[in-house]
């Protein structure tokens, strides 16, 4: 029988997961696991490292169940691994950003495990940085410090309200970095106020950011702001939530690759990383998409198809080839005798 293991946040969206953990391996088991499941503690890396010691013994799926920072801790413990189980997420934090890509229910988390059931699964890219992974976002700038300075009771209490107030109180303080960045289409030296490199379209909740993102097609959705005027921000903020038209506007680089440089030009300015609301880093800083690195279970009956570009199995191109070969040949005259080989049946 195939295994799970289920990495759990006991403290997670008010303790649901781990009131519904009966629930969760009860649905495990139906779907052909013999499954377990581990409890994360305070200890740091819990989720990463038992995330790596379940690849490592072989387990055939991981279960994250919690927030987006449970998901991005038990793919760190297995994409560097060469052999990789699948994965399942169970949503239970504040934004819940990957869950929304991957069209997970969010309030409930029965639903949300039974999309095992289905037995649809992406095999996702995942970003690399020379010291970690992220699933969905990493940016830079003054902007994207806000997730820092926004203390954890408050995401759970006010949600996105919290980070709204956040946001409006940082706006002042937005001042232009010269930046370095290179990526596949070209370079850009010059002042920017904050960038985004994105693998989903759901970033902080919000769909229109990058609204044209793949999740399996080996590119990230890459935009740079160069303004860090306050109203020309404001503005760019209208423009996104009207049905992602900034990304055709001049303040903004927006662009796909495989890859990204930055560093800035002023060994002064420290200029921070976040890497899926955390702190990353500091820049210089390389980004590399892993393509279709880990799979996935999802609902992608409900996700867009244009989201998906669908991986390509080479023994079902080998079968494809080898059928239309045989049809071939059953249509030519093979021995020379003026009768092709279905009629001399």
């Amino acid at each position: 029988m195939k295994r799970a293991r289920v990495i759990y946040n006991p403290t997670s969206g008010k303790e649901l997961v781990k009131k519904s953990l009966a629930d969760i391996l009860d649905v495990l088991e139906k779907a052909g696991y013999e499954a377990s499941a581990f409890a994360t503690t305070s200890t740091p890396f819990s989720a990463r490292d038992e995330a790596k010691r379940a690849g490592e013994a072989g387990f055939d799926l991981v279960v994250a169940a919690g927030g987006d920072g449970t998901i991005n801790e038990v793919v760190n413990g297995i994409a560097p691994l060469e052999k990789r189980p699948k994965m399942a997420i169970i949503p239970g934090g504040t934004t819940n950003d990957y869950a929304r890509a991957l069209k997970i229910p969010r309030d409930n988390i029965k639903a949300a495990t039974e999309v095992i059931l289905k037995k649809q699964t992406v095999k996702m890219d995942i970003g690399k940085t020379p010291n970690s992974y992220f699933i969905n976002i990493a940016a830079g700038g003054h902007l994207t410090e806000l997730t820092y300075d926004v203390p954890s009771e408050l995401k759970s209490i006010f949600g996105y309200l919290a980070y709204l107030a956040k946001g409006a109180e940082l706006l002042p303080r937005i001042k232009p970095i010269n930046m370095h960045f290179k990526y596949d289409t070209g370079e850009y030296n010059g002042n920017a106020s904050m960038f985004f490199l994105g693998l989903t379209n759901s970033v902080g909740g919000f769909e229109q950011i990058v609204p044209d993102a793949k999740l399996d097609d080996g590119q990230f959705s890459l935009i740079i702001v160069k303004t860090a005027n306050i109203f020309e921000i404001v503005h760019l903020v209208g423009l996104m939530l009207n049905k992602g038209k900034h990304v055709n506007d001049p303040r903004i680089i927006y662009t796909k690759t495989s890859f990204l440089e930055v560093s800035t030009s002023d060994t002064n300015e420290r200029l921070m990383i976040n890497l899926d609301g955390e702190y990353g880093g500091d820049a210089p800083m390389r980004f590399e998409n892993l393509h279709q690195h880990i799979e996935f279970y999802a609902n992608v009956d409900q996700i867009p198809d244009e989201s998906v570009t669908g991986a390509i199995d080479p023994f079902d191109v080998i079968s494809k080839e080898l059928i239309l070969e045989v049809e071939r040949l059953n249509d030519e005259d093979i021995d020379g005798d003026g009768q092709i080989a279905d009629e001399k049946e």
